[in-house]
């Protein structure tokens, strides 16, 4: 390429594969070739990048660089060959949030309804919180918890006085909505109130339900089982995929270790973020499962040393349950944040963040 010539229009696009980042190209006659690149592309700062081939050499030194065509001709005398990037990301909207666009938000609430005027007090009470703080947030609570260990544990309000409930608290408060759905069949109506539908995490494998949460269209957050390595999370993410929804994002919640016990791998977090956007599940990860006689326990003191680690290591939202009132939850208050220790630990996780990615 002469000194000063524009680099040629071609674009890379990038698939998720393995837990790494791959791209197809055609080049100067070589053909179609599938390159693995070590070198991570800056993902969700712009639609189009500019880079650097090396004209001779490994593929696998492409190298994103920052300058503009027209300041990166002097590079080609060097005997390199620049090219336009498009980056394919996972960014997408959801209301006024943004995931996966580099700014960190939270998902919050109670584990499950308790009644019209508590999820009213709580998301009222985070939504002062987050809006002090400049912290894109989504509601979150269940209308039916159907995993609860014990047959005679509080379950929630059912289908359809949690949408009813849902529908009217996002109406009054403009807040983005999330809820969790156990069966196909409760996808369609818990999508007319809800913006964000959850997998749980011991049906993150189940393929009906993926599919049918997929076809509403609204945003799927899934769940990564206690038992699921992280890189065999591709296998959900696929099975959303197929409905032709990409408003996907997956949430670390621990793995088990041993019995009752759950232990956090930070290593899953950049596999998993090669996927789709990432959320740490702060609250879940200090769960002991069934621990404390027919309900689960929980080790809440750790809940900011694993959530200030996550921010750390790299995410883009964080979820927490959170309660006025732990002690007396209808469920998961064992592991569950008290609604006046959110603020100082939010504080906290700006400021890392802050640091992490300027």
């Amino acid at each position: 390429m002469p000194v000063g010539a524009q680099p040629q229009p071609l674009t890379f696009r990038w698939h998720r594969t393995e837990g790494h980042l791959t791209c197809r190209h055609s080049l100067r006659g070589t053909g179609r070739r599938r390159l693995g690149l070590t070198t991570a592309v800056p993902r969700n700062t712009a639609s189009t990048i500019w880079a650097v081939l090396p004209r001779h050499g490994p593929f696998s030194a492409l190298a994103p660089v920052r300058q503009r065509p027209e300041q990166m001709a002097r590079r080609t005398q060097a005997g390199c060959f620049p090219f336009r990037i498009e980056c394919v990301t996972n960014s997408f909207e959801i209301g006024p949030v943004q995931v996966g666009a580099g700014r960190l938000f939270l998902i919050a609430g109670p584990c499950v309804i308790e009644s019209e005027a508590h999820v009213r007090t709580m998301a009222e009470g985070i939504q002062r919180i987050t809006s002090d703080l400049g912290i894109p947030y989504i509601f979150k609570a269940s209308f039916d918890k159907a995993n609860r260990t014990s047959v005679h544990s509080y379950r929630g309000p059912g289908l359809k006085e949690g949408v009813r409930i849902l529908r009217r608290l996002a109406e009054d408060t403009g807040l983005p909505v999330l809820t969790d759905v156990h069966e196909p069949e409760q996808c369609a109506p818990a999508a007319e109130a809800a913006d964000v539908l959850q997998i749980p995490a011991f049906l993150c494998r189940q393929t009906d339900l993926l599919v049918a949460a997929g076809k509403t269209g609204r945003a799927v957050n899934i769940k990564k089982g206690q038992f699921v390595a992280p890189w065999d999370m591709k296998h959900p993410v696929e099975k959303l995929r197929s409905t032709g929804n990409e408003r996907i994002f997956l949430t670390e919640r621990g793995s088990s270790f041993g019995y009752n016990n759950l232990v956090v791998d930070f290593r899953s977090l950049p596999v998993l973020r090669a996927m789709a956007p990432v959320v740490f599940d702060g609250t879940h990860s200090v769960q002991q499962p069934s621990a404390a006689g027919g309900v689960s326990g929980g080790q809440p003191e750790f809940i900011p040393v694993l959530t200030r680690a996550a921010v750390a290591a790299g995410i883009d939202g964080l979820f927490l349950e959170v309660h006025d009132n732990p002690a007396q939850a209808l469920s998961d208050g064992a592991n569950s944040l008290a609604l006046d220790q959110l603020k100082p630990l939010l504080e906290q996780l700006l400021a890392i963040h802050a640091v992490v990615t300027r």
